[in-house]
C-alpha cells in the first residue's frame, strides 16, 4: 500500500507538470520541463505515460533559458523530418524529438531484415541527421503483445540493431547511437485491438542534444 501511495504522489507530480506547461509553446515546454524534473521525474512519466520516449528525452532534459534556446533548434530540425520523411511520425517532446516508424513500413512480417522501402525512408532521415550532427540517437524496438515475452525481446532488439547498422553504414557516426529493445513491455497503443498492435509493431528514434550543443545552448542563453 505504502508502494501505490509513493507511486501515485509520484504520477500526480508529473501530470501537475504537464497541466503548468499547457499554456507554453514547445520550445518553453523544454526550458520548463527540464527544470522541474530529472532522470528519475523521467523514467516516472514514461513509465506513467507507456512512453520511454517521453521518459528518455525529459530525463535529459538541461531545462532553463539552455533548454529553451536546445527546443527551439529541436523545433526547426522536427519540422525538418516531417517534411523530408512523410512515412514516420514526428513529436516534439520537452528538449527532443521522437520520430515513430511503424515495423510494417521498416520490415517484413516477423522479421528483422530492412525493406527496400525502409531504407529509402532511412536515407530521407539520415540526410536530416547528418544536417544536424550535434545530437545523439537513442534507437527503440517495440512489438505488439502476440508471442512469447523472450521472442518478442529478441525481436524487438535485432529490428533496433538492423536500423542502427544501417545508419551507421550511412555515415551516421557510431558515437551518436544507442539502441534498446522493449519487446511487448511498453505498449503505446491498445493491445486488444488489431489496429493497437500494429501500431505497438514500432521503432522509435529518440533524438537529444548532445554534449556539444548543450554546451553551444549554454553560451547563447547566458548572451
Amino acid at each position: 500500500m505504502k508502494k501505490f501511495r509513493i507511486g501515485l504522489i509520484m504520477i500526480l507530480s508529473a501530470t501537475l507538470i504537464f497541466s503548468s506547461c499547457a499554456s507554453l509553446n514547445k520550445t518553453q515546454k523544454g526550458g520548463a520541463i527540464g527544470a522541474a524534473s530529472g532522470g528519475a521525474m523521467g523514467a516516472i512519466i514514461g513509465k506513467a505515460a507507456g512512453n520511454t520516449g517521453l521518459g528518455a528525452i525529459i530525463g535529459a532534459a538541461v531545462g532553463g533559458a539552455t533548454g529553451a534556446v536546445i527546443g527551439n533548434k529541436m523545433d526547426k530540425q522536427a519540422k525538418e523530418i516531417e517534411k523530408t520523411v512523410p512515412d514516420a511520425k514526428v513529436e516534439r517532446v520537452g528538449e527532443g524529438i521522437v520520430v515513430e516508424f511503424s515495423s510494417n513500413v521498416l520490415f517484413g512480417f516477423d522479421s528483422s531484415n530492412l525493406s527496400a522501402d525502409a531504407k529509402t525512408n532511412l536515407d530521407k532521415l539520415v540526410i536530416v541527421l547528418n544536417t544536424y550532427p550535434d545530437t545523439d540517437i537513442e534507437i527503440q524496438g517495440h512489438t505488439d503483445n502476440k508471442g512469447s515475452d523472450a521472442y518478442n525481446q529478441n525481436l524487438s532488439q535485432n529490428r533496433a540493431g538492423a536500423v542502427s547498422g544501417y545508419l551507421y553504414n550511412k555515415g551516421i557516426a557510431n558515437s551518436r547511437i544507442r539502441t534498446k529493445g522493449f519487446g511487448e513491455s511498453m505498449p503505446k497503443y491498445d493491445n486488444n485491438t488489431e489496429n493497437g498492435r500494429t501500431q505497438n509493431r514500432r521503432v522509435e528514434f529518440l533524438i537529444t542534444a548532445n554534449a556539444k550543443m548543450k554546451a553551444e545552448a549554454e553560451k547563447e542563453a547566458g548572451k
